[in-house]
């Protein structure tokens, strides 16, 4: 049934038991009986109100039933500025989550309920805190049945844990490949010989592989009556989660190896560049309304993420090498920083629709309505780097904004050292557009120019547009 003036959760459609939808800039979340039943004997309980206290679960409270709407009961959360999928997180940001999703499981356990669900896409950020979204995945547990959602814990965050910590492995190309994440069948073929015996991979790969094979042709029901027979309990459970959270928390990524981790010092800016750069960048973001969202577009290790969150709400910071994003996301984490949420995004090939007939999970452009994009030294490495075409580029930064809303641009002329290392490993003549007059003819076409400044080097550009101007 639809229910007017509402926009369904492209998301939220496999458990009929409750659906989330969005109503006058508010976030709900429809009951049907049951689920109303589980939740408000979950709102009584003294571990879900220290958990939403702690803000470890996004704040929820009952608003109905809405007399216009199909549910025993409506359920109101806070709203999350900006929602990310897993497979643009850093290998920390993934560890935090799910050490979280196990805090929660074992409290919920401890107090007789459990969740139905172990996905990474039920964790949501506020900055770089972590904070639990699916309500609706908590219900009262039944004695002698186990963790149902452990096989997308599984396969949505520890093994895309174990793939990086102990083979090196980005993992965020194989989540970003299957929104249910890394079947254990996939993952074996990497794991043998001396493989088999790393911390994790014996017990919750090999032998989580075997139960599976074992039981393809049994029924869930079939699983569990037979659980409960050989006696499985809760204790069972939680000293499962207890051996996951320790070995979760063991596991990291392998030593940084990146081109970019010591960026503010190779990037070739002179103590007067930087200053002037960081002059301008402040002034655009206090000229006009305070930004609710600010994009800063390559950001590599922050900088500017860090000048911009003292003028926005909230700041997404996208950066394409993971390794960087990780020790980002760390540092911020270490500085208790809730405005900047760092990404791994290759802005050439950003994260696109996914899942269910490609809405289940939004692309990056339709959730990128910005007040305030930050474009600073990019522009150059998508014309030259990738031989993205200059309109295409100004197109791409407009796209990402708000009408109304403000770019702050720079443009590294050819001359530059940076453009000229870039174009030294391409062909004579493939870029004959790509000039100074040429970039400020595209970004006036499409914005008002407010500002513009030429760095003291005299080789870079900064620009303030407005877009719809």
């Amino acid at each position: 049934m639809t229910i007017p003036d509402t926009r369904a959760e492209p998301a939220s459609f496999r458990d009929p038991a409750n659906r989330v939808f969005h109503r006058d800039g508010h976030v709900l979340r429809g009951l049907d009986e049951r689920a109303a039943r589980d939740y408000r004997a979950l709102a009584g309980a003294e571990f879900f109100r220290t958990l939403l206290a702690a803000g470890k679960v996004c704040g929820t409270e009952p608003v109905g039933p809405l007399p216009d709407a199909p549910w025993a009961t409506v359920l109101r959360h806070e709203r999350i500025s900006f929602v990310s999928h897993p497979y643009e997180w850093s290998f920390g940001m993934l560890r935090d989550a799910a050490l979280l999703h196990l805090e929660i499981l074992r409290e919920a356990v401890t107090a007789g309920f459990t969740l139905k669900d172990g996905s990474a896409y039920n964790v949501q950020w506020r900055g770089v805190e972590p904070v639990f979204i699916d309500v609706g995945s908590f219900e009262p547990a039944r004695e002698g049945e186990p963790w149902a959602g452990y096989r997308q814990f599984c396969q949505t965050l520890l093994y895309p844990l174990l793939l990086q910590a102990h083979l090196g492995v980005d993992f965020q190309p194989w989540l970003r490949s299957r929104v249910d994440g890394i079947e254990a069948e996939q993952l074996r073929p990497l794991f043998r010989g001396l493989r088999r015996l790393l911390p994790g991979v014996p017990t919750h790969l090999h032998l989580h592989a075997a139960m599976q094979r074992r039981h393809a042709t049994a029924t869930t029901t079939d699983v569990r009556d037979q659980l409960r027979a050989a006696g499985y309990s809760r204790e069972l459970t939680l000293a499962t989660v207890r051996g996951l959270t320790r070995l979760v928390d063991r596991l990291d990524r392998p030593a940084p190896d990146s081109h970019w981790v010591d960026y503010q010092r190779t990037c070739g800016y002179s103590a007067d560049d930087r200053a002037a750069k960081e002059r301008f960048v402040e002034a655009a973001l206090t000229a006009g309304p305070r930004p609710a969202l600010l994009l800063d577009l390559g950001a590599n290790d922050g900088r500017y993420a860090r000048l911009a969150a003292r003028h926005a709400d909230q700041v997404v910071a996208v950066e394409q090498d993971p390794v960087v994003v990780d020790g980002l996301y760390r540092r911020l984490r270490a500085d208790r920083q809730r405005r900047v949420l760092p990404l791994v995004m290759d802005l050439a090939d950003p994260s696109p629709g996914g899942g269910w007939r490609g809405v289940e999970r939004a692309s990056f452009a339709d959730r990128a309505a910005a007040d305030v994009v930050l474009a600073l030294a990019v522009v150059h490495h998508l014309a030259i780097g990738r031989n993205v075409p200059l309109p295409e580029v100004v197109d791409c930064l407009v796209g990402l904004t708000r009408p109304g809303g403000r770019i702050v641009v720079e443009f590294v002329h050819p001359a530059d050292p940076m453009a000229d290392r870039l174009l030294a490993n391409k062909p004579a003549g493939l870029f004959p557009d790509y000039r100074p007059e040429v970039f400020a003819r595209l970004l006036a076409d499409r914005c008002r120019i407010e500002r513009r400044l030429d760095l003291p080097c005299g080789t870079r550009t900064l620009y303030l547009g407005v877009v719809g101007g």
